[in-house]
């Protein structure tokens, strides 16, 4: 993931044309998916990923959290009162996180699609 910064209206990004900013809060930050995200499923290198750092996190939601220097991307999955954070790629490297733990939800994705 890498960080774009705080959502604001009149940014300038070409997966964000047509894209009405003002329905977001003003607590939302964008992210752009990496490379590592590769070209196949439902995030794609590229994505930009609307997130707002004022939601708590519920079951079913992808997460942000800042992890060795910078931003990754976790699903989360409820198991009593605990989250339990897995990785897109699969769940051999999950783990119980604390609310702390969460820089904020991904409430919208958006891609540049070529023409």
């Amino acid at each position: 993931m890498n960080y774009i910064g705080p959502l604001v209206q009149g940014m300038k990004h070409p997966a964000l044309r047509n894209y009405d900013l003002s329905r977001f809060a003003p607590t939302c930050y964008l992210v752009e998916v990496s490379e590592e995200a590769g070209v196949d499923g439902p995030l794609i290198e590229g994505d930009l990923l609307v997130v707002d750092e004022s939601m708590a996190a519920q079951h079913g939601d992808m997460v942000i959290l800042e992890r060795c220097g910078g931003h990754v991307l976790y699903n989360t999955h409820r198991i009593g009162g605990r989250l339990r954070l897995i990785p897109p790629f699969g769940p051999e490297r999950s783990f119980f996180g604390k609310p702390d733990d969460i820089c904020g939800v991904v409430v919208s994705q958006a891609r540049r699609y070529a023409l």
